[in-house]
């Protein structure tokens, strides 16, 4: 009986999980006797919590490549520091490869303002209010990247006052 209820528990967890898969793309690869065709999928994983993670998986069926980004994004999760309101502490930009993401917060009842693959990642991380820009690049794997990039950036009060050694309060002063 311990058993089950210890199963369960972990069915709960594994279940509070959000997946989306922001695109899939059929690769070839050139060998000896022809091409080999696979697929790419590119999955963002979070739980509308705070956490949240983009994966890139490949294999020669889609089920796969969706299962192994999947894995791929859990390994690569981050944790995002959200107000009270859903939003994001303080502006910030994020940056990969020729991607880049502008996001401010926002105010209550704002909701998520962002296109593409930003929207998807903010979605699942559980920002409700902000305001975001993709400008450079439009490769969705890219963007996503940079989008995880500018959330990883992002800082509490607490925290600065912490690595600055200062209380909270002279902070805010």
């Amino acid at each position: 009986m311990a058993n089950r209820r210890k199963n369960n528990r972990s069915k709960e967890k594994e279940s509070n999980w959000q997946e989306r898969v922001i695109q899939i793309r059929r690769v070839s690869k050139v060998v000896k006797g022809g091409k080999k065709l696979s697929f790419r999928a590119i999955v963002v994983v979070g739980n509308e919590k705070g956490q949240v993670g983009v994966g890139v998986g490949k294999a020669s069926d889609v089920i796969g490549a969706v299962r192994k980004g999947v894995a791929d994004a859990k390994k690569q999760l981050i944790d995002v520091p959200l107000t009270k309101t859903n939003s994001i502490p303080h502006p910030s930009r994020g940056r990969a490869v020729g991607a880049k993401v502008i996001m401010r917060p926002a105010a209550p009842g704002t909701g998520v303002i962002a296109g593409g693959a930003v929207r998807t990642v903010l979605e699942l991380a559980g920002v409700k209010n902000v305001l975001a820009k993709q400008l450079g690049s439009n490769n969705p794997l890219n963007n996503a990247r940079a989008a995880i990039n500018s959330l990883d950036s992002l800082r509490t009060f607490s925290e600065v006052a912490q690595e600055r050694d200062i209380p909270l309060e002279q902070i805010y002063a």
